[in-house]
């Protein structure tokens, strides 16, 4: 382990992959194992992990902007597999999270 810690420097971090990760990763682990709950362990990981970057890159507004994103695409998801299916709602919802944290944090490298 080197001197800097088990994370990454949250400036350094690239946040589009963990947004998708989360949601994707969460619906899959509740899915595949039937413990809704270890899904929403994923789903708040890689929310959190994402979160210090959006903090550090972007500020409070932006970070606030994509927490309520992330979260609402979760929220979102149940309803809209409703109408087209669970896996293109968690697609969808995980396309736009991952875009928006593109947009608003990684592009600024």
């Amino acid at each position: 382990m080197s001197d800097r810690g088990v994370f990454k420097p949250a400036e350094s971090v690239t946040t589009a992959p963990l947004a998708a990760l989360g949601l994707i990763g969460g619906y899959l682990a509740a899915r595949e194992t039937g413990i809704r709950p270890l899904g929403g362990v994923v789903l708040a990981a890689a929310g959190a992990y994402a979160g210090r970057t959006w903090a550090a890159k972007a500020g409070a507004p932006a970070t606030t902007a994509l927490a309520l994103l992330y979260l609402g695409g979760f929220g979102a998801s149940h309803p809209l597999a409703k109408r087209i299916g669970a896996w293109p709602s968690v697609l969808t919802v995980a396309g736009a999270s991952a875009l928006a944290s593109w947009a608003l944090v990684d592009r600024r490298r």
